[in-house]
């Protein structure tokens, strides 16, 4: 049997086939991490809705950890039954803050995670287009002195975002 090594180009164009046909059922998520005025790195993990673009901060930490990680799944599967909401794949990049554990949380609610390939930042760009959208829009224009400030600020940009913000989700 001869196996072919599959371009690059191949692996994009087979999750964009994806990424239409599941469209309203997928969530992504991504870290990104915030300076603050006395240079603490802090980090935060967020997750998007795709189909509605919906936006959830799941929380703000200095020290990620595996535990923290399962905790905010925990905090966002709690949130997302309130919204009754049926969601079957995950997308995630291959951070090793994630762990088995994390995906085996998202396994039992009946989420398959979806690994995106390595150096392909286009996989995840629900991902990368919402923390861009956050930095221009939101942090770029302010200095961050500690993680609860920066938690209030993200989560008054996510009610911002969800409900007032234009965009293809709420229909411009």
């Amino acid at each position: 049997v001869r196996h072919t090594a599959r371009s690059r180009q191949e692996v994009v164009l087979d999750m964009a086939n994806f990424l239409n046909h599941y469209i309203d059922t997928l969530l992504a998520c991504d870290f990104f991490t915030v300076e603050t005025v006395r240079l603490q790195t802090l980090y935060v993990l967020s997750f998007i809705e795709v189909g509605t673009r919906r936006i959830h901060i799941a929380d703000v930490t200095a020290h990620p950890t595996q535990s923290w990680v399962i905790q905010q799944w925990r905090q966002l599967v709690w949130n997302l039954e309130e919204q009754k909401q049926k969601f079957t794949h995950l997308i995630r990049d291959n951070d090793g803050k994630y762990g088995v554990a994390f995906d085996a949380g998202f396994a039992s609610e009946g989420i398959e995670v979806v690994h995106t390939p390595v150096r392909a930042p286009c996989a995840n760009a629900a991902c990368g287009t919402q923390v861009r959208s956050v930095r221009e829009e939101c942090l770029d224009r302010l200095i961050v002195l500690k993680a609860a400030h920066l938690k209030y600020v993200l989560y008054e940009y996510e009610h911002f975002f969800n409900t007032a913000r234009p965009h293809q989700g709420i229909g411009q």
